[in-house]
């Protein structure tokens, strides 16, 4: 089955897990670089890749909790959430659309693997890539992104699209990277 969502809307992939779980869509709207808060400027205004800007940032290394997911052809599809090893806090809801072809084994197969995110997949197997946000969010949690974040209700969240391009600029992966409720002291 494939989704109904619009191919190229800010909020790609996430639209692609909502339309096919039948959820109504979650309000979003897009932030300028220069106007999102912090921490989550430092955050998600950069060219980085999320999961060793989110280790350092949280002194710990993180692990995936994965939500659901699907596979179609040469595309994987991936919800899932980044947490830290030991206390299991979340630190970021990804929904991950993963262009397997563009990956040599044994890379495919770990990504398949559902135990680490991509980003650290990537950084370990040494293919050489660039992360290009496409748009800055913010995000009115619904009840599923409550449920999955452990939120409590009210809480605005912050997030990007982002794609991985590799050296001949051809998609990896297309992300969208929402970040819960940063505590105060997070990384100090």
């Amino acid at each position: 089955m494939t989704a109904t969502a619009q191919p190229h809307s800010q909020i790609q992939p996430l639209d692609e897990f909502y339309a096919r779980k039948g959820r109504a869509p979650m309000e979003f709207a897009p932030v300028a670089a220069a106007e999102m808060p912090e921490p989550y400027r430092t955050l998600l205004v950069h060219e980085r890749d999320m999961t060793r800007t989110l280790e350092q940032f949280h002194a710990g290394v993180i692990h995936l909790r994965v939500l659901s997911s699907y596979h179609e052809a040469d595309a994987y599809w991936r919800e899932s959430v980044l947490e830290l090893d030991g206390s299991n806090r979340a630190v970021e809801y990804g929904a991950i659309k993963i262009h397997l072809d563009r990956f040599p084994e044994p890379w495919r197969t770990l990504i398949l693997e559902e135990r680490r995110p991509l980003g650290g997949i990537l950084n370990a197997s040494g293919i050489r890539y660039t992360s290009r946000p496409t748009a800055h969010l913010r995000f009115t949690p619904d009840e599923f992104m409550t449920r999955a974040l452990h939120l409590k209700d009210g809480t605005l969240l912050y997030g990007r699209q982002n794609a991985l391009r590799d050296d001949s600029g051809h998609v990896l992966a297309e992300i969208i990277e929402i970040l819960p409720p940063v505590p105060v002291a997070a990384n100090r």
